[in-house]
């Protein structure tokens, strides 16, 4: 099914200064317009899936403005399964942009961010979970995040959503034949024989992907972990030995620390955004107070927490006061300064005791973090992840409606009172691969891509 009628173009490669650049053009009369400015081969005849060398041409003053590398992509094996031209020229922003432009005058239209991808979806040729997962390859800062574009690209969700609404419609056509036919079976049999223990089965693998999928988000986007404390406990210097050189200032002084210091870092290929907050304490001074509030408030919002105590000092009423703010949340306490005669008298909490200058110490609280996480559980398990918030939020909404079906049928209700919440979580599913989608859902989606993919 065809649903555009024009061409469009976009730059798909950086808008920097480069070796190359790359222009995209996906349309019926993409390789015509090419052909206006092209000096070489007549690029109407060519091959598809071959580069072809030649100039382009400015065709009102015959000038060449550029030497170029042109390869053709003829329908429907192509990216967006239209024509696509891609001219690969030099990497100056300027011949660049002037080549955009010819392009344009030659009946191109500029594309939208993520034209070229949504084409690819419109078409049929990738689901919503694979376009989606086009930007996460691109975002992608480290290796497990990679990892995981990668593998929905490959179409792993596809399948495994797929494979879940399958076994929902087929309990929705057991619920259906009873409805239509009611004297082949016995209700409460039907339900407790065959329908029950199917959405138990389907409850069972939606939770497991959800509690799995949640630490492959943290692979995915970073785990933002706090770092908070008492003033001039060595905050600082932790984030400094984590990152390895010397972001946050650091003296003997209590509250040098005043706003909020990131870094991000990696650790066995998970990206840590650490946050070094200022210390916690009641002071007078303006500008420290509002430093706290934000310590304060990036508890909240943290992955996990790293409290830091200093082990040369007494543990005060203060410290006692901070772990009150943060042990409900997913923490560490470190005992810092092991390097310094210890004299904390530490309540019955777990904790972990370092010295920011001891290399071995740190691999320790680096492990403990990742397994505080889980994060080595699902490193090496070889299952599908879903990483995406929408598709995450989607997944928790299927499973929330079989939660409603279950109930219903415990409550005693009609079957057709199940068959309801059931299709909800058949259509939730759907919508993670796009199988039911509105027009603003997937505009949202493309406007978050490159220009030129």
């Amino acid at each position: 099914m065809k649903y555009f009628d024009d061409t469009i173009i976009g730059i798909a490669t950086s808008q920097s200064e480069g070796a190359i650049a790359i222009i995209r053009l996906s349309g019926d009369k993409s390789i015509e317009i090419v052909n206006k400015v092209f000096k070489g081969k007549d690029l109407t005849k060519v091959k598809t899936h071959t580069i072809t060398y030649g100039h382009i041409i400015d065709p009102v003053n015959l000038q060449i403005v550029d030497e170029v590398l042109v390869s053709i992509f003829k329908s429907p094996k192509s990216y967006t399964t239209e024509d696509v031209v891609e001219v690969n020229c030099h990497g100056g922003l300027f011949v660049t942009n002037q080549i955009y432009e010819l392009l344009v005058l030659q009946g191109a239209r500029p594309a939208t961010a993520g034209e070229f991808t949504k084409r690819a979806f419109l078409a049929g040729r990738i689901d919503l979970t694979k376009a989606e997962a086009v930007m996460d390859v691109i975002d992608a800062q480290n290796k497990e995040a990679l990892k995981i574009a990668t593998s929905a690209l490959n179409g792993n969700i596809n399948s495994y959503v797929v494979s879940l609404r399958e076994k929902l419609l087929d309990i929705i056509a057991t619920i259906s034949v009873n409805i239509d036919y009611p004297e082949y079976d016995d209700v409460v049999e039907l339900t407790n024989e065959k329908i029950l223990p199917s959405l138990n089965e389907c409850m069972k693998l939606i939770h497991k992907t959800i509690e799995d999928s949640l630490s492959a988000k943290l692979l995915k986007n970073g785990i933002n972990c706090a770092i908070v404390g008492k003033p001039n406990v060595g905050k600082s210097s932790l984030l400094n030995a984590l990152v390895k050189e010397n972001k946050a200032i650091v003296t003997n002084i209590p509250g040098t620390t005043r706003d909020i210091i990131e870094a991000s870092v990696n650790l066995k290929h998970v990206t840590l955004n650490l946050i070094d907050t200022a210390g916690i304490r009641n002071t007078y001074d303006e500008v420290e107070q509002i430093g706290v509030r934000r310590a304060k408030e990036i508890t909240k919002k943290a992955d996990i927490i790293l409290f830091v105590l200093d082990g040369s000092s007494k543990f005060e009423e203060a410290d006692q006061q901070i772990y009150e703010l943060i042990k409900n949340k997913k923490h560490l306490v470190i005992v810092n300064k092991a390097d310094l005669k210890k004299q904390i008298n530490m309540p019955k909490i777990d904790y972990i005791s370092i010295s920011t200058k001891d290399e071995k110490s740190l691999m320790v609280l680096e492990d403990a973090i990742l397994e505080k996480l889980k994060i080595n559980n699902i490193q090496n398990k070889d299952i599908t992840y879903i990483s995406n918030a929408r598709q995450i939020e989607k997944l928790k909404k299927a499973y929330d409606a079989l939660i409603e079906a279950k109930k219903t049928i415990n409550d005693g209700y009609q079957i057709d009172m199940v068959d309801i919440y059931i299709r909800k979580a058949w259509l939730y599913l759907g919508e993670i691969i796009g199988e039911t989608s509105t027009d603003s859902l997937l505009d949202e989606l493309f406007s978050k891509f490159c220009l030129g993919k």
